[in-house]
Parts: structure tokens; sequence; C-alpha cells
């Protein structure tokens, strides 16, 4: 049985609640070999924390990642979430986002919404599917910040599945394969993979994901 992630889910929900109801420049991508260990060495349970913190945000869409600016100025600089950027404004939730928190966002890449049917994306963005596009959305948001090491941790202390309870109310099921990646598997059935874990934010942290995470339909 799993046993669900301990945050203050109900404060964040009623915040995210209150925004429904109300309706840096970009530098060149970093080939630094020590960004592709960054995502290896959070989800390893003997990484060393202080390298960790010593280490630089992980470049993502291209553009550097500052950790002292919040997720949507982050998300805004970012080529490969434009799609994601778009829908956080459709739904009336930058605010939210842009706020205290902290919060833990899994970020579906462009990428990841051209999966979705055709006119998936288009329909969501109309004002009168926001209820939707919100409900979508908030299953990629959890209360707290929640790095790499904390979801392997939890993994490993769990008989090797921990399942995630988001803002949105969905169930996220985090596993890791033999390299050490973490998977998500979503409400839907469907399972996508963390591509890039531990950027950093001043209001929690973004693990980037390559599958748009869904609620039961």
């Amino acid at each position: 049985m799993y046993r669900t992630l301990s945050i203050t889910a109900l404060i964040v929900a009623a915040s995210l609640s209150s925004a429904m109801a109300q309706d840096s420049k970009p530098a060149q991508p970093d080939q630094n070999p020590a960004h592709q260990m960054h995502y290896a060495e959070g989800t390893n349970a003997a990484a060393k924390p202080m390298a960790n913190a010593a280490m630089k945000n992980p470049w993502v869409g291209g553009a550097e990642m500052y950790p002292t600016k919040n997720i949507v100025e982050n998300a805004v600089n970012s080529k490969d979430h434009t799609t994601l950027v778009a829908a956080v404004k459709a739904a009336g939730l930058v605010d939210t986002l842009s706020g205290p928190g902290p919060f833990t966002v899994f970020a579906p890449t462009n990428a990841a919404f051209d999966t979705l049917p055709g006119g998936t994306v288009d329909n969501l963005l109309k004002p009168e599917n926001k209820a939707k596009l919100t409900k979508i959305l908030t299953c990629h948001v959890v209360a707290g910040k929640v790095s790499a090491i904390d979801l392997s941790n939890a993994i490993d202390q769990n008989g090797g599945s921990y399942k995630i309870t988001t803002v949105g109310g969905c169930s996220l099921i985090a596993k890791k394969d033999a390299a050490g990646m973490i998977w998500l598997t979503d409400d839907s059935g469907a399972t996508g993979q963390v591509t890039i874990a531990d950027v950093n934010q001043s209001n929690g942290v973004i693990h980037v994901v390559n599958k748009v995470l869904l609620p039961a339909m």
C-alpha cells in the first residue's frame, strides 16, 4: 500500500482554488558535462548533498535557470516550455505559481504536449475549457519542495514505488529504472520520465518531464 506524500496540500489547494475563481535574458546553452551528472546524483541515495548544493542549475530549453527567480519567471525563458506557459496563463495560474509556495512542478515539454491527440491543446486553451485545463495542470504540481533525492529515497523506502498526491488531487506513482532515472505513472496509466531534475527556483523546484500527466478520464 502506497504511502501518500506528506505535504500541505490542503493549504495550496485552497490557494489554487482562489486563483481559479479569479480569473532575463536567456544565455547560450551550457555544454558543461557536469550538468549531465546532475540528475544521476540527485537520484542516487549515496549522492553528496554538498556537491549538489554547489552545482549550478541545469539549463532548460536553451536558457539558464536562475534559482533566485520563481517558477513562472524561469519557465517563460525555456523554448521547450512555451505550450506549458501558455496553458498556465490560460488557466489563470500565473499569480499562484509566482507566489511563495513552495511548489514542486513536473513540467512537460512542448514535445510532450505534441503527443496528445490533434487539437487537444487548442481546445484546452479555450476559455470554456479552463476548469479542465486547470485540473490537468494541477496534476503536475505538488505542495512543498521535493527534490530528486527526496523522491529517490521515498521510492527505496517504500518497496520500489511511491505514491505522490498532487494539489489537483491526482495520484502519481514514482518508480526508478536500473539506471536510477525516475518515472511517473499518472491516473490514466501512462508513464513519463523525469528528463531534467532539480531545477531550483526561489519558490520551489522544477523537474522536466517528457509526458503530460493526466487525471483519470
